[in-house]
């Protein structure tokens, strides 16, 4: 019998909750992609409709399937790769902001929001929290 496993320390709760708003990142790219990409500033091109394919595909699968492995089988080390890759989606938002000129503010914020995102995991595995 499969039982869903349920935190059992702050930390393991704070890198759950990142879970299952990665899970909940991943389900809005991939039920309502045109919307996803109107949050992140993105706008396909009327000519290139595959490009929604590539918001429920490509974005929707990765975050879908990180988060929904770290919620279903709660191992530390696919919070680890939980953790690192939004430590290197707050990597890539921090060099495009330095190299690119793009210090808005929404994306500073994003940079925060998914350096947050990072830490709590990596906490958690790192016996920080």
């Amino acid at each position: 019998m499969i039982a869903f496993y349920w935190p059992g320390s702050t930390g393991e709760w704070l890198a759950f909750i990142v879970a299952a708003v990665t899970v909940g990142f991943g389900l809005l790219l991939f039920l309502m992609p045109r919307l996803s990409f109107r949050i992140l500033r993105l706008k396909p091109l009327d000519e290139r409709p595959d490009a929604i394919a590539e918001g429920r595909a490509t974005l929707a699968g990765f975050y879908l399937g990180c988060g929904l492995s770290c919620l279903l089988l709660a191992q530390p080390l696919l919070y680890l790769a939980l953790g690192l890759s939004w430590a290197f989606t707050a990597l890539g938002r921090l060099v495009s902001i330095l190299f690119d000129r793009a210090g808005t503010p929404f994306n500073w914020a994003s940079l925060v929001f998914e350096a947050v995102l990072a830490l709590l995991p990596l906490g958690f595995v790192f016996g920080y929290l």
